[in-house]
């Protein structure tokens, strides 16, 4: 069954109308502080907004009801840890960022330790970066064949080249306003589908509830204490702590918009905003797994699913009512344009500013704007590629989590030890990043280790060897300046 004329004139239309939204910022694009940091002139609540649009990209939309329909409300336990990460942020990066106008998360380092640890971090986020966000990409491309129909190459290139359009014109400023428009989009039409499906299963919410509750499905909490089960309550809280530290504090996606903020008071009040917002929108994309799983029990429902990601577009287009089908897809789409511009635009960012700037600092500023717009574009050709490369395997929300939780690790680590010591070297800390990169590509390879813990594990094992190793550095050089006294 695919969607009527009503549903893709309603999709047509949101992407015409969103499109031509992001347009009217181009002429705001004067220099690379307009193009990347919105010339710091965006108030606090739409960067809140912008942050929680940025996290959630279309495997958030289809992967976290499909957690539910899988299993339960255990992810929770993974946002609870998002909230304490948001707070360290709030506290230990944010107070850094604002100190000196900086373009990238990593000038910090360079700040701090150097030109050689500051191409590593930067390329380290290029790589992973462009790694996840082809995941992401590819999860667009699950909605759209389900829906319209098309091949897999005709589904990623629809809302991609759409995206690229606007943030390549726009920059930072269509980034985050388009963000503020299309998390309105998708947190309305989820809401507008999970009151229909209410309507849908015979008794509504009290039937939903008592069968969910009865399956178990409803449960948040799981006390256990394994490394090996990806939704425990310590897995959640400790994991998912350092999981959003490392994403809200060192990856430049998130950092982008602490930094457009007109102040540092701003800032931490948008971070601190937008994890209320993100826990009530996980809330509310569980309860609709559990109600889909409550739904597809009636004897009358024949679909088989070959991966839970299927489940939501699916319903979407078999069971919804005609236009508010094409609003909920309308709505996914949202989610992934709003998370795909951001990845454009932070990862054009970090190529300009970390690696071409730094060999060419005396280019002209028409020319720099030329050369961001051109990176935008070299990047959504790279994304294509991606996301046509990764489309196999596994829940794709969990799988984008795991992908980027490999290198957070090492990158928060490195952060750690620039912020909060003062004895860290560059060459000590360098050694603690590999380490720590190390160890999580080996529990990733080798081991039935959560993906909850990679972080945690990375970061700590950066931190402890890099300090050590700084340590002994100081103390090789002290006894090389006596040798030579």
């Amino acid at each position: 069954m695919r969607l009527q004329i009503v549903d893709l004139i309603i999709i047509a239309v949101y992407l015409l109308s969103i499109t031509l939204f992001g347009l009217r910022f181009r002429k705001a694009q004067r220099s690379l502080r307009d193009y990347f940091l919105a010339d710091r002139n965006i108030p606090w609540w739409a960067i809140a907004l912008s942050i929680v649009g940025a996290e959630t990209s279309t495997l958030t939309v289809i992967g976290t009801p499909g957690i539910a329909y899988a299993g339960n409300f255990g992810f929770l336990q993974v946002v609870f840890g998002y909230l304490l990460g948001r707070i360290v942020v709030s506290l230990i990066f944010i107070p850094q960022y604002f100190r000196g106008e900086l373009f990238t998360a990593y000038q910090l380092i360079d700040r701090r330790f150097g030109k050689n640890l500051h191409r590593i971090t930067a390329g380290v986020f290029l790589a992973t970066r462009a790694a996840a966000e082809g995941v992401r990409v590819w999860a667009v491309a699950i909605v759209i064949h389900i829906a319209l129909g098309t091949g897999d190459v005709a589904s990623v290139a629809i809302v991609l080249l759409l995206t690229l359009i606007y943030t390549f014109e726009g920059g930072m400023a269509a980034v985050i306003w388009t963000d503020v428009v299309q998390l309105a989009i998708y947190i309305g039409g989820t809401v507008i589908g999970f009151i229909t499906l209410l309507h849908l299963v015979p008794g509504g919410w009290p039937a939903i509830h008592a069968v969910a509750a009865a399956a178990g499905k409803l449960q948040v909490f799981d006390f256990s204490f394994t490394f090996h089960k990806t939704f425990t309550f310590w897995a959640g809280l400790i994991g998912g702590m350092f999981l959003n530290t490392a994403t809200h504090g060192t990856d430049q996606l998130m950092v982008q918009r602490l930094l457009v903020a007109r102040n540092q008071r701003d800032s931490q009040i948008a971070l601190l905003v937008s994890g209320v917002v993100i826990l009530a929108q996980f809330a509310l994309f569980l309860l609709v797994g559990a109600g889909l799983w409550v739904f597809y029990r009636s004897p009358a429902v024949t679909e088989r699913f070959a991966s839970n990601d299927n489940v939501f577009p699916t319903f979407i287009v078999s069971h919804m009512p005609h236009g508010i089908s094409g609003l909920l897809i309308a709505a996914i789409l949202a989610a992934a344009m709003s998370n795909l511009s951001a990845a454009l635009n932070s990862l054009s960012s970090t190529t300009m500013i970390d690696f071409y700037l730094r060999r060419k600092p005396e280019t002209s500023d028409r020319k720099r704007l030329a050369l961001s717009r051109g990176a935008t574009v070299v990047w959504g050709v790279v994304l294509f590629v991606l996301a046509l490369a990764l489309r196999y395997g596994g829940n794709v929300l969990e799988k984008g989590l795991s992908i980027a939780s490999l290198a957070y690790g090492g990158l928060l680590g490195v952060f750690l030890l620039g912020l909060i010591t003062r004895r860290a070297t560059q060459k000590g800390a360098i050694a603690g990043m590999l380490c720590g990169l190390a160890l999580n590509i080996y529990i990733w390879g080798w081991t039935n280790i959560a993906w909850t813990w990679f972080v945690t594990f990375g970061s700590i094992a950066t931190f402890v060897v890099g300090y050590l190793a700084s340590l002994l550095e100081a103390e090789k050089n002290a006894d090389s300046a006596q040798t030579s006294a």
